[in-house]
């Protein structure tokens, strides 16, 4: 059986470790740690590379533990950051938090018999730390210029914003996290993307310095879009865990649009299919790309992993609605879920009951005025809820207000828009 460096290089989750001897050490159940900052209510692709990392270590027998920085994300890590994070409000990072927390909920394994995942808070054990004490029993033990001669830091330095002095601690205060989970919980290892080499090396030489110890470090690649920015937040380009903010469609279509040249990275990254059903893909991809199995079956693997069977089939079922299938069977929650970054406008009911469905649709933009929706109308290219209307004079009868809230209009092949009722 392949020992968990060899999985997580054969799956592109490994780009470096800290020590040669890390894969002997792991023959044996293990603790292992990787931190999330709540800079958002929601965590996003990115950050699910660290989860699938943490969930094939705890597959593999070993003990994971996930580190909500409670702490840490009121400082914010420059790692990887051309400027300095705004800072965030307490009330903002509690929400923040329990969003993570639920996030990480649904991939790790909190009860398994043997090693159960956990999370944990660094601000249960930063916040009460004093100051004084803080740099007397930590700070003392980092060198200036170790800590200028990091990456994250030299590359900030030489840029025309800088670093504050707040973000220059941060790798002290992640160096401190390793360290309290060597004591508390026998800690060993730490993994995270390959931009917290810095602070990841920051722990190990903590521990070993204070305790006499030898811990790891492990970093993953930074999984990049087509035009090679990180998946992330500050990048603009974030696809999120949470389906309120990146629906159930838009998370399906993403990875549906994954180039020939990334699919088969991702599947390994992204999926727990055998090495063997990805070869396969790999093959059917070669002769016939334009089937782009390869492509649906990611989407179909990432989208029930993180949203479960319920949040595919409406992604699937937007697919097909999409692109002019029947909303028979779908009620007005999983239309908004659908249509979620659609055009819409709110009328009464009286706006729209027993009126015209031409009027409906000037009142709400769809059409510049009657005439143009009339003109739309005999040149069949107006609809209600996917239904061609037939006549000019047509009206919006009960039958078509969804749930007694929504109707949808499509001028064309794909120009949707949503009427809420109010």
């Amino acid at each position: 059986m392949a020992g968990i460096v060899d999985v997580l290089r054969d799956r592109c989750l490994l780009e470096e470790v800290s020590s040669p001897d890390l894969a002997t050490r792991l023959e044996k159940p293990a603790t292992i740690y990787a931190g999330f900052d709540p800079t958002s209510d929601s965590l996003q692709a990115g950050n699910f590379v660290t989860i699938m990392a943490l969930a094939n270590f705890q597959r593999g027998g070993h003990r994971v533990i996930a580190v909500v920085g409670g702490a840490t994300g009121m400082i914010g890590d420059p790692s990887g950051k051309t400027s300095e994070r705004s800072l965030l409000s307490a009330d903002d990072l509690v929400r923040n938090q329990e969003g993570i927390r639920e996030n990480l909920a649904r991939f790790l394994d909190f009860e398994h018999p043997t090693s159960p995942a956990s999370i944990v808070n660094n601000a249960d054990w930063l916040q009460s730390y004093a100051f004084i004490d803080f740099l007397r029993d930590v700070g003392k033990h980092f060198r200036m210029g170790t800590m200028l001669g990091k990456e994250s830091v030299r590359a900030r330095l030489a840029s025309d914003s800088g670093m504050s002095f707040t973000e220059f601690s941060y790798q002290l205060l992640q160096a401190y996290d390793f360290l309290h989970l060597y004591d508390a919980c026998g800690c060993e290892l730490q993994i995270g993307g390959s931009d917290q080499w810095g602070n990841i090396t920051a722990g190990i030489d903590l521990v070993h310095k204070v305790r006499g110890a030898e811990v790891f470090g492990l970093t993953i690649p930074l999984v990049c879009d087509s035009s090679g920015k990180k998946f992330g937040k500050s990048e603009g380009n974030a696809i999120y865990l949470d389906h309120r903010k990146t629906s159930y469609y838009d998370f399906y279509q993403f990875f549906i649009r994954t180039t020939d040249s990334d699919v088969i990275r991702f599947l390994k990254i992204f999926t727990f299919l055998s090495l063997e059903a990805i070869a396969a893909l790999e093959e059917q991809l070669a002769a016939e790309p334009e089937k782009r199995a390869a492509q649906k079956r990611l989407a179909e693997e990432v989208t029930r992993t993180v949203h479960g069977v319920r949040g595919l089939e409406l992604a699937q079922r937007a697919s097909d609605v999409l692109f002019g299938a029947s909303m028979e069977g779908l009620n007005a929650d999983d239309l908004l879920q659908v249509f979620a970054n659609v055009p819409s406008t709110t009328l009464t009911r009286d706006e729209v009951l027993d009126q015209p469905a031409i009027n409906v649709a000037a009142a709400t933009g769809v059409c510049a005025s009657r005439g143009a929706a009339r003109r739309l109308v005999q040149n069949k290219g107006f609809y209600v809820n996917n239904q061609r209307v037939e006549e000019v004079d047509q009206v919006i009868g009960t039958a078509q207000i969804i749930d007694d809230r929504l109707v949808v209009l499509r001028s064309g092949k794909r120009n949707f828009h949503l009427v809420k009722l109010a």
